[in-house]
């Protein structure tokens, strides 16, 4: 079957995130899990007071025999040495490293050495609670954290041929088969976050063993069979011995465990979680046809795409358990939007893309690479954003507790430090994202230049200046067999875009999102798409959008700064009727293109005004209005930012 074999990102914008990852991010983090970087480690948004280190590869060393102590962190806090191993890994392929890759291969050691013979892997249970494995899976988070090491440790194998790393994610696989099960004897339940349900199939995919995708279809189907699982562990552990505080007092729908996954409706509980889950939902539905999982990820995508998610991709409403609300509940000062949430959504729609040419699962793909993904790291690489707001002020979130979540700074780090891995691996791999290969045909739904290679000697060369340009070409070679080529039209551009086929112009009408041409020889192509500047309007059942204009151009969302703007941010209405000025700027956040809008600003009132008064004609005064990037705000002064605007 046709299949990728080698991508080179030659896109300039995503070649500086991919170098930055190496030559910054992630020598820096390796500092910071080591305790050796000098940061002030920030206290979580949710006020845990894990503030003082990571620990991360000390309790690696503990659990080792190689250090005496006692575990500090989450009991997820393996998971940060992992994600950071995964990113590692994809960095070979584009970077090789030999220092580097000493360095992991001497961590791929410590974490055999720290396993038990079993193949268990968790270092708080296994340093400071042995007797109480897998007893409190609602909290416990090992299932999470083993499955984390199983996507790096598959990463690392088909990186580097280490047999070690793969050896690793085989013992721990077979721990949970032993341990996890309908027979007798067995735990009839599954983790409180899932994750290993998708590290499975990874597993199952290098491996070629039925067993563990068997396990991760388990998983996914005992979820929410007996919805008194969670509270029975509980109680038998200790009502009161909780591992993370006030966990058991949540809701069943915010582990999705209050009803079977084929009974869910909606996407409820845990931003982070329910995506996770509905990417493993996706890996197993490809390779099993489980048609009530296929059902479940259609019924899951189409509430948080329609109804509960933020026009830069973002999803989960609520600082009270990072969660997902109701259907509309969109609110842009008090939101969540993890980081962590958007690179999950990007793990869901390319999954449901290996599944079926739709172009909203693309669409969302980018939405999430361009807007929520990477505005949680700051140009240097160093500085962190767990929570990624719509609207924020200092004296807001200084002031009052309820916004205390929202940073107008990016964090040297967290307490529980999730996020930055988590993109680091995202952005290393990011080449793994534009085509989607299936039988004899070649979906390109990114727009990311690029050089890719295909096992049947077909080249695609793609060249383009996006986000910036829509201009994007194509150069094909090497087709010996004719080869189905599909090409998405992005929904932002679906009224009005062209495309020329070897210079004669193609009037071909999109399927589902995507252009179909029958590929026979060397073919070269030019798709132009529309970057007009967008003023876009949420759903009038968005309470808090109503009557404000958010500003796109292509498949980025735009914001509004104090640094170029005088506050306060909503005293401006901008002009929606007169045209709007596009500039590249090369020496402004590492060049971007800027927007400029006509505006009026409303007077200032004075501190002496009254609090309340008649309503009376506004003075104002004719101001040009700018904005920038979404992913690039908080990158310069401490001040407000606004993405919906009055106009």
């Amino acid at each position: 079957m046709l299949s990728v074999k080698n991508v080179e990102i030659t896109s300039e914008f995503w070649k500086r995130y991919r170098e930055l990852v190496v030559k910054e991010v992630l020598p820096y983090q390796w500092d910071v899990m080591n305790d050796e970087a000098d940061i002030d480690i920030s206290i979580n948004p949710q006020g845990d007071g894990r503030n003082q280190k990571s620990n991360a590869v000390a309790n690696l060393k503990i659990a080792a025999g190689q250090m005496d102590g006692h575990h500090y962190g989450f009991p997820f806090q393996d998971t940060d040495v992992y994600k950071w191993l995964e990113a590692v890994a994809y960095s070979f392929e584009y970077h090789p490293n030999p220092d580097l890759q000493q360095i992991t291969d001497r961590l791929i050691d410590l974490i055999a050495d720290a396993q038990d013979d079993d193949g268990y892997l968790s270092t708080f249970f296994q340093i400071d609670a042995p007797e109480r494995k897998f007893k409190r899976l609602q909290q416990s988070h090992e299932l999470y954290s083993m499955g984390h090491y199983i996507e790096a440790g598959v990463s690392y194998y088909e990186a580097t041929g280490n047999e070690k790393a793969l050896e690793i994610a085989r013992r721990m696989g077979d721990c949970m088969i032993e341990n996890f099960g309908l027979e007798d004897g067995k735990i009839h339940g599954y983790d409180g976050h899932p994750e290993v349900e998708l590290a499975l199939v990874r597993l199952y995919e290098t491996t070629n063993e039925d067993k563990y995708l068997e396990l991760a279809h388990y998983f996914l189907n005992q979820r929410g069979q007996n919805p008194d699982f969670f509270d029975n562990q509980n109680k038998a552990d200790g009502w009161d011995n909780e591992l993370l505080d006030g966990m058991r007092d949540l809701p069943r729908t915010y582990y999705q465990s209050a009803e079977p996954i084929k009974d869910q409706q909606t996407a409820d509980g845990h931003a982070v979680r329910v995506v996770y889950l509905c990417t493993g939902m996706a890996y197993v539905a490809r390779y099993t046809h489980d048609q009530d999982l296929l059902e479940a990820c259609h019924r899951f995508w189409n509430d948080i795409v329609n109804r509960r998610m933020y026009i830069t991709g973002n999803i989960g409403s609520t600082t009270t358990g990072e969660a997902f609300t109701y259907d509309y509940d969109l609110p842009n000062d008090t939101m969540y939007g993890e980081t962590c949430a958007s690179v999950g959504m990007a793990f869901f729609a390319r999954q449901m893309l290996n599944i079926e040419a739709n172009g909203s699962y693309a669409d969302v793909l980018e939405k999430e690479l361009f807007n929520g993904s990477i505005s949680g790291m700051a140009l240097d690489g160093k500085h962190f954003y767990y929570v990624n707001p719509l609207e924020a002020d200092p004296e807001a979130s200084q002031g009052n507790p309820g916004k205390s979540h929202i940073l107008t700074h990016r964090a040297d780090w967290f307490g529980c430090a999730c996020c930055p891995a988590n993109l680091a691996r995202l952005i290393t791999s990011v080449d793994k994202y534009l085509y989607t290969v299936n039988d004899n045909q070649i979906l390109s739904h990114q727009f990311i230049a690029n050089k890719t290679q295909f096992d049947n000697g077909i080249v695609i060369t793609q060249q383009n200046n996006f986000p910036w340009e829509g201009n994007i070409q194509y150069d094909i070679t090497g087709v010996e067999t004719a080869t189905s080529f599909g090409i998405r039209i992005p929904g932002w551009s679906m009224s009005n875009y062209s495309l020329v086929v070897n210079d004669v112009q193609q009037e071909l009408t999109p399927q589902n999102g995507f252009v179909y041409l029958d590929i026979t020889g060397d073919t070269h192509i030019e798709l132009t798409l529309d970057m007009s500047v967008k003023f876009m309007q949420s759903n009038n059942l968005v309470r808090a959008d109503y009557d404000k204009t958010a500003i796109m151009r292509g498949p980025l969302v735009y914001a509004a700064e104090q640094e170029d703007n005088s506050a306060p941010l909503w005293l401006y209405r901008v002009d929606t009727k007169q045209e709007a000025q596009v500039q590249y700027e090369s020496e402004l956040l590492n060049g971007v293109v800027t927007i400029n809008l006509a505006a009026k600003k409303e007077k200032v009132d004075s501190d002496t005004s009254a609090l309340y008064h008649e309503l009376t004609i506004k003075q104002e005064s004719d101001v040009v209005f700018k904005m920038v990037p979404y992913y690039s705000w908080a990158n310069r002064s401490d001040g407000q930012m606004m993405t919906w605007i009055n106009y």
